[in-house]
């Protein structure tokens, strides 16, 4: 019997291609049919390894989940950039491939992701989910989020409500 060991750390340059396949594959899944498709494709292509490389590099926070040594998930963080919620920080993105999503592993990068923002001093956090991705919903409900504003992003004409849930 083989044990794969699961570790959270900090993203490296080198993991910029394994982090951007996450990215496809976790959008592709989470937004098909919510986001159009031509807007949702040059999202995805605009944020190819070069660009995780750079965004890696340039101090942006950037957590992953591996495998047995395979990224299966990332997490951006840093501070909360919506002035109106008190919180100070925020989980800008959480994605993991759609083959370990409902395993436990999201739930383990989550509060991962919520012990590096209190380390950095940040107390409270807000993550904001589309309202039409109801897995996204679930899950920081689940995770004991609050539901306390509601915002709207614009695609290709097509206005999409979010919503922020928060944590103290």
């Amino acid at each position: 019997m083989n044990t794969l060991s699961i570790d959270i750390r900090k993203a490296e340059p080198r993991d910029a291609g394994a982090i951007a396949d996450v990215h496809q594959q976790a959008w592709n899944g989470a937004y098909a049919g919510i986001i159009p498709h031509r807007t949702l494709t040059s999202m995805i292509n605009r944020r190819g390894a070069d660009w995780w490389a750079n965004a890696i590099r340039r101090a942006a926070t950037v957590l992953v989940v591996e495998i047995g040594g395979k990224i299966a998930g990332y997490a951006t963080i840093g501070k909360n950039r919506a002035r109106e919620l008190r919180q100070q920080g925020e989980i800008y993105e959480l994605y993991l491939r759609p083959e370990y999503q409902g395993i436990g592993l999201g739930s383990r990068l989550f509060s991962a992701a919520r012990a590096r923002l209190a380390d950095h001093g940040l107390k409270g956090m807000v993550v904001w989910a589309l309202e039409d991705n109801q897995n996204a919903l679930a899950f920081y409900a689940g995770a004991g989020g609050r539901d306390v504003a509601e915002g709207v992003e614009v695609f290709e004409q097509k206005a999409l409500k979010k919503v922020a849930f928060v944590w103290e």
